[in-house]
């Protein structure tokens, strides 16, 4: 087992404080696994006893059609002492009513409990209304490219040759352990991404014409990175002689970043210092989900090199959005606390047009927070008129 070590540091530092922790993000991106490795730090670091941990694997068979009733009653048969239990319960939201459960059992027991989830329903108003501010979200990402890294685990590797690499594979943990071509690693990309289109959506949702919320899902997969509104969505189907409501489209969109097919990106406009409601963009929560549907082409390079830095820049704590200054647009600002920063992403700026391009909409920023343009230069990382030129493959490792 591969430690994720920023998880581990993450999920440790609440060991023992009456919060529930919750981990939520896309399936398969490595939850249940990183539950794992917080028991063997219990069991080999803090000596708990492996009687006191009790896990649940919510998604297997014998869970299915279980009632919140028989969920409590199964867990508080496990609690036979007064001494502290560590509960790890994954993929919960298939137990409908689960936050009564737990908010029951942390009152009544001494209990620490870790759950995980790949629906953000599991941060619904419910649970606030349930646990009360009694929990901490740990949001978990597929792999970052300095954890790839060392799940390829390569002596004397090029790191410029392994991103791109990282840029063909992307970063489901699965991928990164194996030896997959990219046609074997896709089909693989394939089977998640089917996994959630039936189970977490389809199903979920009793979607009823199928064909057209597979078609509208190819849309948004196709056109990530680019500004699109659920308006313009229905129009590209009229197109296609097929009808859609633009609230059915919401609602679709909403499913969508519930199961973390994909992330929004709201506008943010630097004069007004106001989010816009309109013509958000939206970035996949891993970026073979396109390669699975359409195939790995150069021309996709540009969008998946945005979607690699926005995923990057939420790992590391931003809330993210798109700039908009004037009739300027700036690729992302990352906002955490009263930090701000203000980035460029492109393939290459060896041309001098395309260098102006990137560089002009930074230059027009007039205050003093941090801006940089990165970009696959290959180069070392400089300055230019304050503005901080990375190598996209350094500044992933920062």
């Amino acid at each position: 087992m591969i430690i994720r070590q920023y998880y581990v540091n993450e999920i440790t530092k609440f060991i023992d404080i009456p919060l529930v922790k919750i981990l939520s993000g896309v399936r398969r991106c490595g939850k249940s696994t990183i539950l794992e490795m917080i028991k063997q730090e219990l069991i080999n670091n803090r000596h708990i006893k492996s009687e006191n941990i009790i896990s649940r694997k919510y998604n297997e068979i014998i869970y299915d059609d279980m009632t919140t009733k028989e969920m409590y009653q199964d867990l508080i048969k496990e609690i036979i002492t007064t001494d502290r239990y560590y509960l790890f319960l994954d993929e919960l939201q298939e137990i409908k009513g689960w936050e009564k459960v737990i908010n029951d059992i942390l009152e009544k027991y001494n209990v620490d409990i870790y759950v995980t989830g790949s629906n953000s329903k599991l941060m619904s108003s419910e649970i606030a209304t349930y646990l009360s501010g009694r929990y901490v979200s740990i949001p978990v990402y597929t792999l970052s490219f300095k954890e790839y890294l060392t799940f390829k685990n390569k002596e004397n590797i090029n790191v410029k040759d392994m991103f791109d690499e990282y840029l063909q594979f992307g970063g489901f943990p699965l991928i990164g352990i194996s030896n997959f071509d990219t046609t074997s690693a896709y089909q693989v990309v394939e089977g998640i991404y089917s996994s959630i289109i039936t189970r977490d959506i389809s199903k979920r949702h009793k979607i009823r014409n199928k064909d057209l919320f597979d078609r509208v899902v190819k849309f948004v997969i196709e056109n990530v990175g680019k500004t699109f509104s659920a308006n313009s969505i229905v129009n590209f189907l009229k197109s296609e002689q097929r009808t859609l409501s633009v609230e059915t489209v919401y609602n679709y969109l909403k499913w969508l970043v519930d199961a973390f097919i994909i992330y929004p990106c709201s506008r943010y406009d630097i004069q007004g210092k106001t989010i816009l409601k309109t013509q958000e963009k939206y970035y996949l929560s891993d970026i073979t989900f396109k390669y699975c549907k359409f195939g790995f082409n150069p021309s996709m390079i540009a969008a998946m090199l945005e979607n690699i830095v926005y995923l990057e820049l939420k790992r590391r704590g931003y809330e993210v959005y798109i700039g908009k200054n004037y009739n300027k647009e700036i690729d992302f600002i990352g906002v955490k606390r009263d930090e701000k920063i203000y980035i460029q992403v492109s393939d290459n700026i060896s041309d001098d047009k395309t260098f102006e391009r990137e560089v002009i909409p930074l230059l027009k920023i007039k205050d003093a927070y941090p801006k940089m343009i990165i970009s696959r230069t290959r180069h070392e990382d400089y300055q230019y008129e304050g503005i901080q030129i990375y190598d996209l493959a350094n500044w992933l490792l920062k």
